[in-house]
């Protein structure tokens, strides 16, 4: 890609990687373009540093954040459709003995130690040790 000067550009591979929003792209290239970084994006063909390169980029996230609404509206549909049916949404719980958590941190365990052992995830063991009543 030729430049259109000799500043060194901030490469990106693909515009959508960079930002998920149209606000959050925007507000993040006009850091850049205060600090004097030029920004390019190599997949999408784009030199922002330009009037067409910035058509392009903002005909590019508008199509971008249009999708991702999309997907998020089908995604919310098929909970929803899933909820409706009486299917439960989510991860299957789990049940934690919170009291053998506690006598094995009474007696100095650590956390990789507990998780190993219980074969839970070690945010799971803090939160059942966490809901516990405490004593004294």
């Amino acid at each position: 890609m030729r430049l259109a000067d000799d500043s060194t550009p901030s490469l990106v591979w693909k515009i959508d990687r960079f930002g998920r929003s149209l606000k959050h792209l925007v507000n993040s290239l006009a850091e850049l373009a205060a600090l004097g970084v030029r920004f390019v994006s190599l997949r999408d063909n784009l030199d922002l540093s330009t009037p067409s390169g910035r058509l392009m980029f903002q005909i590019i996230v508008a199509m971008a954040e249009f999708e991702r609404a999309l997907i998020q509206e089908r995604v919310r549909a098929g909970i929803r459709n899933a909820r409706a049916k009486g299917k439960r949404v989510g991860r299957p719980r789990v049940l934690v003995d919170a009291t053998r958590i506690a006598t094995l941190r009474a007696q100095r365990h650590s956390w990789t130690q507990i998780v190993v052992e219980m074969g839970i995830g070690k945010g799971t063991a803090q939160r059942a040790l966490a809901g516990l009543p405490k004593i004294g």
